[in-house]
């Protein structure tokens, strides 16, 4: 019987193959991802590069849904950046017009839910899906203009 070499070249040749076997499904769903962020910021009028920079795509991302910049502090904090980044990808699902269960889609398979977003039909209807749905000129946001009585 032999003795296992962990130096040896047939054991150094099964980590790169499992190495290489894990790395190219992750590469690929990553450009697959980076590719649908890009054309859901050009659909927003943004910048698509800006979805690669890593903070700028936060900063980005908050003026997509229509949300203080200083929002980003709050993505820093432990258990506080889970519930606000919940909030934000919600905000995102109805800036486009969609609801709950977009929201649930980006969050847990984003890969194929963010290039939906791109690819689809979608159009970007104005921050948390502010903009009048019947296209009148003289609408105002009831959060930031309440009715007067």
């Amino acid at each position: 019987m032999q003795d296992y070499d962990p130096n040896s070249a047939g054991s150094a040749a099964a980590v790169l193959a499992i190495f290489s076997a894990l790395l190219i499904p992750i590469l690929v769903i990553s450009v697959i991802s980076i590719v649908g962020q890009w054309k859901v910021y050009t659909k927003a009028g943004k910048p698509g590069w800006a979805c690669i920079v890593p903070i700028y795509n936060l900063i980005v991302l908050l003026e997509i849904v229509g949300k203080p910049v200083w929002w980003i502090f709050l993505f820093l904090i432990p258990c506080v950046n889970i519930i606000f980044i919940v909030w934000t990808i919600n905000l995102l699902s109805k800036s486009f017009g969609q609801g709950a269960g977009f929201t649930i889609g980006l969050f847990i398979l984003g890969f194929i839910f963010w290039p939906l977003l791109g690819f689809g039909n979608y159009q970007y209807i104005g921050p948390g899906g502010l903009k009048n749905p019947f296209g009148a000129d003289n609408y105002q946001d009831p959060f930031n203009n309440p009715p007067q009585v």
